[in-house]
């Protein structure tokens, strides 16, 4: 069950909430493949002006993706394929609604989860 978290500068995000977790699914949906759709969840966390930060300085230009995969999926012969696969898609799919200004800002993070620390309304997930 893929979930995804993204934190993106509030400006960019207030609007554009639609198209972000539309354009979001698809990126996740072609690469894992249509099976997965109904599975993919998505939060979206607008951060206020001035509370992004790189290098120490406030930017309005970023955005951070948490991507929470099965920890089978690093185990698998095309890992390295499908990982750099959602790390493109997934930063395509932001600056394609948010604009190419947050791409060189923008950080995807792929979480391992064991089948058997993941629940859903409390209980294992499947």
């Amino acid at each position: 069950m893929p979930h995804l978290t993204a934190h993106l500068p509030e400006d960019k995000l207030a609007g554009n909430e639609f198209e972000l977790i539309t354009a979001l699914t698809e990126a996740i949906v072609g690469v894992y493949g249509e099976w997965a759709r109904d599975l993919v969840g998505i939060r979206l966390a607008g951060v206020p002006a001035g509370r992004f930060a790189q290098g120490g300085k406030a930017v309005d230009t970023g955005a951070s993706l948490v991507l929470g995969v099965r920890a089978a999926a690093f185990d698998r012969p095309d890992a390295a394929e499908i990982t750099a696969n959602l790390g493109a898609a997934l930063t395509d799919a932001v600056t394609g609604v948010l604009g190419e200004d947050v791409r060189a800002g923008t950080m995807v993070e792929l979480v391992a989860s064991p089948q058997e620390r993941t629940f859903v309304g409390g209980a294992p997930a499947a």
